[in-house]
Parts: C-alpha cells; structure tokens; sequence
C-alpha cells in the first residue's frame, strides 16, 4: 500500500506540467483590417426611427421581401410595427 501511495505521489510530483486540459491559441502577429475611408459615410445623418417610448428593446427584425417593415419587441411595451420604415409605428400586440 506505502508503494502505491508513493508511486501515485511520484507520478503527480513529476508528470509533464503541460496536461491542461486547452491549450492557448497563439496570438496572431499578423492582423489584416480593411481600410475604410470617412467619406463613405459623408451623407448619412443620424435619426431616431422611434416608437418613442421609454424600455428596454428585447428584439428588432425586419421583413426580407418586405425592406421598409420592421417589428420591434419591448419589456413590458409589447411588439411594434412599421410599414414606412420607421416613421409611424403601431402597437400589435395588445392594442394600447
């Protein structure tokens, strides 16, 4: 029994240290970005597409074949709808 217990102390002791269970990734010395000039947003401008109400926004999706209608879910808000791409919204999930 004392040889065991010392075997499986020797073998803890001095088993190779590298037995992690992941290895690292190795850092990428070489990052490639895609060089993006400002004058490609020269003419956007910045608008808020409502609903205007306070909350927390759950989900947003839009219609594939459809690209001016959005849904828009809020906490406690219900679910919203715009068919004009965001200038009227209206409630369609409980009707308040």
């Amino acid at each position: 029994m004392k040889k065991a217990l010392l075997l499986l102390i020797f073998v803890f002791l001095f088993s190779p240290t590298d037995s992690f269970s992941q290895k690292r990734k190795k850092k990428s010395k070489t990052t490639e970005y895609a060089a993006v000039s400002d004058s490609i947003f020269h003419g956007f401008q910045w608008r808020n597409i409502g609903p205007f109400r306070g909350g927390r926004s759950v989900a947003s999706s839009g219609v594939v074949k459809e690209p001016m209608t959005y849904y828009f879910g809020s906490t406690g808000g219900g679910i919203w709808k715009t068919v004009d791409d965001g200038i009227t919204w209206k409630n369609v999930s409980d009707g308040f």
